[in-house]
């Protein structure tokens, strides 16, 4: 539903002239029928003379969904949207040529912000009964439809989220990780700055698990999701690519400043204590880190070598920090 504000006028020759021939709307002629016609929709039907916006005609549809008895004398805007003046939204311009002809009807959605419902408005420029030029508005409740519409778009944007997410630590996922990290590598490309990569993996995992079972290693998986959460930036990509191992991408990274924040990370991971049952679980990891190099065509090559980095920081006693050789 709308308000209207129109954009062109009809030149006062044309009013003054014959009215021309009925103008056909979705079928049915704007003749002296036409109220009762218009009487018999299930939708709200209104018309409102094109110049000055005086409400000539509501249907029984407005009566008999309790929207108010009077209207008569009033501005389209007061009695639709409850408002001060023409509105924002009018679509007159679009219902008129240039030169004050009809130009068919218009098709659009709209909530109102009155009723808070949505309508599906068919808009036309037409000769009414007594001759002037008006604008009728058929304009049918498409609200359930709009809220289905609604519920679909935010399941399918949560099955989007979901398929990328990691349901236990609410890190990125494998495909997300590889999804995310092309682009990060086709930006690097174009701006010519480093990317490093950062993979660590549980220290006797599988321990834990044996040990004290399945939930207190997903205790523990959820809070290194935690902990990494808090401590990447927006840019980076923090993801669990299968069991107990992880991997972070980070755009615009030097050497340097990827081994620091791998300690920070190796730190905060000897600083948890969690608990299960009658224990205290204090995991450690090993980290690895490669840098993007010149001849990486794909994402596989940098995470393979910071792979190889994180086995060397195992073999030397894990719970550490190893870099792969830069060339």
């Amino acid at each position: 539903m709308t308000t209207h504000k129109p954009s062109h006028r009809i030149p006062a020759q044309e009013v003054d002239a014959d009215p021309p021939a009925p103008v056909a709307v979705s079928g049915i002629a704007a003749n002296a029928a036409l109220p009762t016609i218009l009487d018999n929709l299930d939708a709200l039907v209104y018309v409102a003379d094109f110049e000055t916006h005086e409400m000539l005609y509501m249907n029984a549809y407005w009566q008999n969904n309790n929207l108010g008895d009077y209207w008569a004398g009033k501005k389209c805007w007061q009695v639709l949207q409850n408002a001060d003046g023409p509105c924002s939204f009018c679509t007159n311009h679009l219902l008129i040529d240039s030169s004050g002809n009809a130009t068919g009807i218009h098709v659009w959605e709209f909530q109102n912000k009155v009723d808070k419902r949505w309508y599906q408005c068919r808009d036309q420029a037409i000769r009414w009964t007594d001759g002037r030029l008006v604008r009728l508005e058929i304009a049918t409740d498409i609200t359930e439809r709009k809220n289905m519409e609604v519920a679909l778009q935010a399941a399918q944007q949560a099955a989007e989220k979901a398929s990328l997410q990691d349901e236990l630590t609410l890190l990125n996922n494998r495909r997300a990780l590889f999804q995310f990290g092309e682009l990060i590598i086709k930006q690097a490309r174009r701006s010519q700055t480093p990317v490093a990569a950062i993979m660590f993996d549980l220290d006797h995992f599988k321990h834990i698990n044996d040990t004290y079972g399945h939930e207190a290693g997903d205790a523990v998986l959820r809070e290194v999701g935690t902990m990494l959460r808090s401590r990447v930036r927006g840019s980076d990509v923090a993801a669990r690519i299968g069991g107990e191992e992880f991997a972070l991408l980070l755009p615009d990274t030097q050497q340097n400043q990827a081994l620091e924040l791998a300690e920070l990370l190796r730190q905060a991971l000897h600083a948890l204590k969690i608990p299960h049952k009658h224990t205290e679980l204090r995991p450690t990891a090993s980290f690895g880190i490669a840098m993007l190099a010149d001849d990486d065509g794909r994402l596989e090559a940098l995470l393979s070598r910071a792979d190889e980095a994180m086995y060397l920081s195992k073999t030397k006693g894990r719970d550490n920090v190893s870099l792969y050789p830069q060339f």
